[in-house]
Formats: structure tokens, C-alpha cells, sequence
């Protein structure tokens, strides 16, 4: 009786709400399959992660004096210390010392601003030592796969490979570099790229699985020695305190007990482990440097400070040398070169009359990724007794250019610049009258260089040092003369070309950098590196 009561109106409307609630429902349960689903997946996609990420981690008790071990130790496949100029690449710097700090143990990440490498790695392996004499087993396994990682420019990088290769720790750990500068030349020689990175987790992940896989790779480092004679009258500093490049903060003067010193003269010592150039590609850099140095705030883009280099080779007169600078400027003018092909024994270098920028490489990066000595064919390598370009066979390549739009052929697929000879020293002698001053760039840090205004001679000279171990991706540019899948030598290997450090009574000398363990100057600013 009830249902006679309803009206065929009243019905419709039911019967659409009747349909309508099914839809919802329907809708409804979807939505919550759907959003428990993707729930899933995105906590076993977390818990992949994290099970992942163990592989990185280092527990505390190895990182601090006192800790209590963990009762459950699993050794971690690739253990990593990691080391970030958070000033560098504007604020990307800052950015991935946060992503890393929050997915690995916090203790394991340093901000160069905040703390020295050396004082960490030196304090580091001491408990390590510590702990293995008392038998721990788990110690030992971290040392023996301990990595590095260090993210900043070439100066940053530069900074962490000093530190390691004068610590002289039972183990060097091998270093990955994060490419946060400007030119980025160390981490693109070894398959790291030259562009900032993303500082997400899914790119800080990718970096490190990346670091996992690479491979150990030797590279050469070069000493360098600066010396003059004491003025009669004046200063003879060759680098003013207030233009000292960053990367250069272990060149300085060395003691007077130091077998090196040499009386009635001045000496300066460094290293750098990728190029020392000299005359206007330098200038152009020293340029680059000195606005920078002025307005860091209007360098903090990659893109922005590219361009602006590019701008002031124009402006320098770089591209127009032959014009704008006298022939004074010509590095044959400038100063003789002597090149050591085998062991003790040095010979005049020629140098063509247009040569006005001279680079001594040791890596295949140069200027944000160019590679100036290029790739010789078997029968040049042949008629002029050189080998492929290799990263540790104690040579360096000397290549000459004679402007801007020389270096412009380096765009070029086969593209190079004049190649002058390969050589396990090198030294320049520069004699008063050409010019008093030039310019030189190590690692791209530049500075301008004084020269005699009296009858003397100021030498710099370049000799190998010794190796250290950088972490390199399969298809990275570099190439080391031990790998069978290198280009095949067509010289003969110079054994003797390495430095024997047993003929060098001197503690110091034993040192790559100048300063204990590449200590900035006081109150030097990071911020300022590259």
C-alpha cells in the first residue's frame, strides 16, 4: 500500500539516486585501491631506497671517539665521506649538503666551510687505526672500501686530492668529484659531466649508485717550484697577498731549512694536478677572477659566468692579440723553455714567434671540457716520438696557441692547438727586458706574475710528483697507459721519469702542497673558491 503511494516522479529521482550512490561508491573504492596501491608501491620504493643507501652508509662509532659500535653490522658495499663547498654553485651548494645529510648519516657529511679535510680524514682514520689493532674486522673492511666524494669546483677538488696525497694514509681513498664550479675540468675528464647538478634525492641517488660502479683510476701530480733572487731594494713577492689565487693557497715560500731554499734567493712552491698556462688565457681568467672577486653577487649562475669569460676574451683583446698587444707579449719573447724528455736531462724547447698563450696539460679538460692536444694519428705520434695523451704515465703534453680564434678550432671534432712536445719537466726561465709581469693559471686560478726589473732571472719549473686515485665513469675521456682498452703507445715508456722521493731528505718536500696539508690562509672565505 505504501509503494502505491509513491508517484512516478518520486520513483525517477529514486532510482537515479539509487544509480548515482552506486557511481560514487564505485568512484570511491577505486580511489582508495588506486591510493592504497600507489601507497604500496611508494613505501617499497622507500624501503628499496633505504635498503640501497645502506650500501653508502658509515655508522657512528667509526666516525666518533666513544660511540657504542651497533650490535648488527652489515658492511656496507661502498662507504662514503663526503665533502661539500656549500658556497659553490650559487646555492646548489647548500642545497645538496642538505639532500645528502638526509639520506646518509649526517656524521659522514662535511661542509668545507665548516670543517678542514684534513683534521676529518686525519681523525677518521686514526679511530680506524685504533679500532683494527683491537681486531675489528668491520673497521678494516670500511677502510679498504672507503670512498670520497667532494662537491665544488676545480679549486674544491683540487683542495681534497692535496689533502689526501699529503696525509699519506695506509689507504688513499679514491675521489669522485661533483661538478659545482665553473669549468668543472677534473670531474668532466672522468666521466662526471661539466653541468651543476641536480640536488633533488632521486640525482643525489643516481650520483652515488654511479660512485658505487666507478672505477679506481691513477692520475699524475706536478710540483712546482718558483724561484728569484732576493732584491737589492723592494719587494719581490710574486704574488700579491690580496690577488693569491684559491687554488694556489698551498703556494707560498718555503722555510729556510727546507733542502729546496736556496740563499741569496726566494722560493715558492705548489702543485696542481691538471694545467699550468701562461700568458693571455691566463689574462682572460685573471680577468674573469678580478670582477668576480668584486661582485660575487653577480656570479653565481653557470650559464651567467660562461658568458661573461667569453665577453672579457673579447674585450682583453684576446681574439684580436696580434693587434692589441705588442710582440713582447709572445711567449718566445717572454721567456725561454727548457723540457726534460728524459730523466736529468733538459733541452731548449722552440716556440714559434705567434705562440702568445702556452698550456702544460696533464688532464684531456681544458676551459670547460676542451681538449687542446686533441687526438694524433698513429703515424704523427710515430715521425715525432710522442705517445697518446695518458693521465699516469708521468708526462705532460705542452700545447701553444696563438689567439682566441686558434682556440676556437678546439670546437672543432678534430680541432687542437700547436703541438709543441710531451715532457716529464718543464721550466721556464724569464729574463729582464721582455715585459715586468705576465700572467699564469694553474688549475684555473690565475694570477699576475712580476718579473725581473734587474739582471737576474725569475725560474719556474715543473717536475712530477706523484699519483693519486680518482674515481672514473667507464666512459670518462681520460685514458691511463694500464688500461688495455687505451690507444696503443707508439712511444718508448720512460720508467726513470718519475721523481724517486727516497733522494729528498726533507720532510716538506715529501709534501705535495707547500703548507701543511693545503691550509687556507687565515680568514680566508670559501666562498671565494671555486
Amino acid at each position: 500500500m505504501f509503494r502505491n503511494r509513491i508517484s512516478p516522479h518520486t520513483g525517477n529521482r529514486l532510482r537515479e539516486f539509487s544509480s548515482g550512490s552506486q557511481t560514487v561508491a564505485r568512484e570511491l573504492r577505486n580511489f582508495v585501491q588506486n591510493f592504497l596501491s600507489k601507497s604500496w608501491e611508494t613505501i617499497m620504493s622507500h624501503m628499496k631506497s633505504e635498503n640501497m643507501l645502506k650500501d653508502f652508509y658509515i655508522p657512528d662509532y667509526l666516525l666518533l671517539p666513544g660511540s657504542e659500535p651497533p650490535d648488527a653490522r652489515d658492511i656496507p658495499e661502498c662507504p662514503v665521506i663526503v665533502f661539500i663547498n656549500s658556497k659553490s654553485g650559487g646555492q646548489l651548494g647548500g642545497e645538496l649538503l642538505v639532500t645528502y645529510r638526509s639520506l646518509l648519516n649526517k656524521n659522514q657529511v662535511f661542509d668545507l666551510g665548516e670543517n678542514a679535510p684534513d683534521k676529518v680524514l686525519h681523525q677518521l682514520y686514526a679511530n680506524l687505526g685504533k679500532l683494527k689493532h683491537s681486531g675489528d674486522a668491520f673497521a678494516a673492511e670500511i677502510e679498504k672500501r672507503l670512498r670520497i666524494i667532494v662537491a665544488g669546483g676545480d679549486g674544491t677538488a683540487g683542495w681534497l686530492l692535496g689533502v689526501v696525497s699529503d696525509l699519506k694514509l695506509p689507504q688513499p681513498p679514491p675521489i669522485a668529484t661533483v661538478p659545482l664550479g665553473t669549468g668543472n675540468n677534473l670531474p668532466f675528464s672522468f666521466g662526471w659531466g661539466k653541468k651543476n647538478p641536480g640536488t633533488d634525492q632521486q640525482s643525489v641517488e643516481t650520483f652515488l649508485y654511479q660512485v658505487r660502479a666507478a672505477k679506481e683510476m691513477k692520475i699524475d701530480s706536478w710540483h712546482i717550484i718558483m724561484r728569484m733572487r732576493a732584491p737589492k731594494e723592494g719587494s719581490c713577492e710574486p704574488i700579491a697577498p690580496l690577488e693569491l689565487p684559491h687554488s694556489l693557497h698551498a703556494f707560498h715560500r718555503v722555510s729556510q731549512t727546507d733542502a729546496l731554499n736556496v740563499e741569496g734567493y726566494h722560493t715558492y712552491r705548489g702543485g696542481f694536478w691538471n694545467y699550468f698556462s701562461m700568458g693571455m688565457d691566463a689574462q682572460v681568467s685573471y680577468a674573469f677572477h678580478s670582477e668576480r672577486k668584486l661582485h660575487p653577487e653577480k656570479y653565481k649562475n653557470q650559464l651567467v659566468n660562461q658568458s661573461t669569460y667569453l665577453k672579457l676574451g673579447c674585450t682583453q683583446g684576446w681574439f684580436c692579440a696580434s693587434l692589441l698587444h705588442p710582440a713582447s707579449k709572445n711567449i718566445a719573447q717572454l721567456t725561454k723553455i727548457m723540457v726534460m724528455k728524459k730523466q736529468g736531462q733538459w733541452e731548449e724547447l722552440s716556440i714559434p714567434h705567434s705562440i702568445r698563450s702556452i698550456v702544460c696539460l696533464n688532464l684531456p679538460s681544458f676551459s670547460g671540457g676542451l681538449n687542446p692536444w686533441g687526438k694524433p694519428h698513429g703515424r704523427k705520434l710515430r715521425d715525432r716520438d710522442l705517445t697518446p695523451p695518458y693521465v699516469d704515465d708521468g708526462l705532460l703534453e705542452i700545447v701553444g696557441f696563438r689567439n682566441g680564434w686558434h682556440g676556437l678550432v678546439l670546437l672543432a671534432p678534430k680541432g687542437h692547438g700547436t703541438r709543441l712536445a710531451q715532457a716529464s719537466g718543464v721550466r721556464f726561465e724569464f729574463q729582464k727586458g721582455a715585459a715586468n709581469h705576465t700572467f699564469m693559471r694553474i688549475d684555473g686560478e690565475p694570477w699576475k706574475q712580476p718579473l725581473p726589473n734587474d739582471d737576474d732571472t725569475v725560474v719556474v719549473e715543473i717536475t712530477h710528483f706523484g699519483q693519486v686515485s680518482m674515481l672514473a665513469r667507464p666512459s670518462c675521456r681520460s685514458k691511463s697507459v694500464y688500461d688495455p682498452s687505451s690507444p696503443a703507445s707508439y712511444g718508448d715508456e720512460d720508467e726513470d721519469s718519475f721523481e724517486d722521493d727516497s733522494t729528498e731528505d726533507s720532510e716538506e718536500r715529501r709534501k705535495f702542497g707547500a703548507a701543511d696539508t693545503f691550509k687556507f690562509p687565515e680568514g680566508f672565505d670559501i666562498a671565494h673558491l671555486s
